[in-house]
């Protein structure tokens, strides 16, 4: 089941292509996905059920973001680099050496080949790719070995192969094949792979049309899907492109007083790395964006590229002059419609914060609302809940926690060690508290909360209205929140009679409920061990003949803990000013405590 910070992202998904990284609660990228409409892919692996390698992968998501493209084959080599760059542990059969996408190499040898390879090694071959599409990668193999052929053979054998006789093979199985011959080929080899198609295109577009007049319909059908292979193959991608220059491209989105900021990292003709930032801005969205590009750089460690893309309303000089690396606004082609992706995908990320910002909103301002209709009181912002904790009735505290909007203030958080004798006596115990926080908010004039919740039952919550309403004279809503046997949030209770009010499980109200209790809980817990080892480290050192309450405290201060005191050098305790005997105490006590 998805968790609510998910499906809130789910209904924020475009119904555009583009990829998509899945993230553990770690946030380690466990997954990387493409898709030609990123709503329906993501929100398939949410809303359907899955079994095996998909079940487990499904489990353990707990964020995930996604990258636009323009187009679903650019988000095919996208996720190729993504997954070379994460290597998320559920794309194993995309790894390298485990089946994965396949390069069209030309050999280094000297009777050269081109063949298929699944990885890329320093051997001084020449490796294009890799390609998403196998099928197409393989015929488009096969028509290079046809049109421009090198060797097919496995070399000299006195006597021509079949692939010779074919038309297939430059005859090196029974002669010397001169090396400018084969660099003729290569030449044109490269060319078709880099995507100057237009040559072999036009021929095969002649042979389709000439068979078709010929009546030879499957052979027509066989050339015209040998065209859609070749388009498949070699098309220029924005993603992966022939040029090799080092460029780092920034481009912003502005919206309600916020910058979404988006950088690419193109590397060896890649999209390498993409980050993001999104932050308020207080100068013009241009001097925000110049800032930061010249800080990204001097603060992040990030290398100088050989090239920067900005857009057309930052002042390229400037920057340029202050990083001393070319920056450029490109008009039209590739570079600009990286650009333009650059802006979609910033525009997408902030339109997320703040569709998230406004779920979150109503998952808490509306919580409060919720739980003020259900108590039948006036709609209000602050809650304070209270919660005690001792061990046996020894070292008795009090924790109060402050949620205003639904939010946790933890600025407004207190703590409370318990004078009460009568550890044993819940009422005696709440009441001192309740009259503590209370009467110090009148002497002061401040605000008071417009419901406070009682992590107990019916005991506490009269205790509470005692002290409010015949000691202080205050009228505020007081709530006891009642578990059930599984010591969890089950329901409230509230009015003269203590009477039950059932919340909705499914509500903003009852999680909200629920959150307030978990958090004064923690809170009161955290608090009692502190009080309670800071107690036994004292009682601990009150038996060592010496130690007084001022060594005691001397000690306390400065070591934290009893390990500590008892790994200190006898000279580091007599520099707290104690005398020698009393350290020598101190040291032989401790260490026969250690063993």
């Amino acid at each position: 089941m998805a968790t609510p910070h998910i499906e809130h992202k789910l209904t924020l998904l475009p119904d555009l292509p583009g990829c998509y990284l899945m993230k553990n609660k770690l946030g380690k990228i466990i997954y990387v996905g493409k898709a030609k409409n990123l709503k329906n892919r993501v929100r398939s692996y949410f809303k359907s059920s899955h079994e095996g390698k998909t079940a487990k992968l499904v489990s353990q998501i707990r964020d995930f973001e996604t990258i636009i493209t323009s187009t679903d084959k650019e988000a095919f080599l996208l996720e190729i680099t993504l997954i070379q760059k994460h290597r998320p542990y559920y794309n194993i059969q995309l790894k390298q050496g485990h089946g994965g996408y396949p390069y069209i190499k030309i050999t280094n040898e000297t009777d050269p080949q081109i063949k298929i390879a699944n990885t890329i090694k320093r051997d001084g071959g020449y490796y294009f790719g890799p390609y998403p599409n196998v099928y197409a990668a393989d015929e488009t193999l096969n028509f290079l070995q046809k049109v421009y052929p090198l060797r097919r053979c496995n070399g000299f054998q006195n006597r021509p192969c079949l692939y010779y006789h074919m038309g297939q093979c430059l005859g090196a199985c029974f002669k010397k094949v001169h090396k400018s011959v084969y660099d003729e080929q290569i030449k044109h080899i490269k060319s078709f792979l880099n995507g100057d198609v237009s040559i072999a295109k036009e021929m095969l577009t002649k042979k389709m049309l000439d068979a078709s007049k010929d009546l030879q319909y499957e052979r027509a059908a066989e050339i015209r899907d040998q065209l859609k292979y070749i388009e498949i193959t070699v098309e220029k991608q924005k993603i992966i492109s022939n040029d090799y220059t080092h460029r780092d491209i920034f481009n912003y989105y502005v919206n309600h007083g916020w910058i979404s900021i988006q950088i690419f990292f193109i590397r060896q003709a890649r999209l390498l790395k993409r980050v993001k930032r999104t932050f308020p801005i207080a100068d013009t969205a241009k001097e925000s964006m110049e800032n930061f590009i010249v800080q990204f750089y001097s603060q992040e460690n990030h290398q100088l590229p050989k090239e920067i893309l900005v857009p057309e309303s930052l002042d390229t000089n400037l920057i340029s002059d202050t990083l001393d690396v070319a920056v450029r606004v490109p008009k039209r082609g590739q570079k600009k419609d990286l650009l333009d992706m650059a802006e979609k995908n910033a525009k997408l990320v902030l339109d997320e914060k703040f569709r998230l910002m406004e779920l979150d909103n109503i998952k808490t301002v509306g919580a409060m609302d919720e739980l003020c209709v259900a108590l039948s009181i006036p709609k209000g912002r602050t809650i304070e809940a209270f919660d005690h904790s001792h061990i046996q009735g020894a070292d008795l505290v009090s924790a109060m926690v402050q949620f205003v909007d639904g939010k946790p203030n933890k600025n407004a958080y207190r703590k409370y060690k318990l004078r009460n004798e009568d550890h044993a006596d819940e009422a005696a115990s709440t009441r001192e508290v309740i009259r503590r926080r209370y009467t110090r908010l009148l002497k002061e004039h401040a605000a008071m909360p417009d419901l406070i919740l009682m992590d107990g039952g019916d005991i506490q919550l009269n205790a509470v209205k005692d002290v409010l309403e015949n000691e202080l004279g205050l009228s505020i809503p007081v709530a006891g929140m009642v578990k059930n046997d599984k010591h969890k949030t089950a329901d409230l209770l509230f009015g003269e009679l203590d009477e039950h009010v059932s919340l909705n499980p499914r509500s903003q109200a009852f999680y909200l409920v629920q959150r307030v209790q978990d958090e004064v809980h923690r809170f009161a817990i955290n608090f009692h061990r502190q009080v309670h080892t800071k107690h036994s480290l004292s009682s601990e050192l009150d038996t060592i003949e010496g130690v007084g309450p001022k060594t005691r405290n001397k000690l306390l201060n400065e070591f934290k803990s009893m390990k500590k005191i008892s790994e200190a050098s006898l000279d580091k305790i007599e520099s707290l000013g104690i005398p020698t005997q009393t350290a020598k105490n101190i040291k032989y006590t401790l260490s026969n405590i250690e063993k």
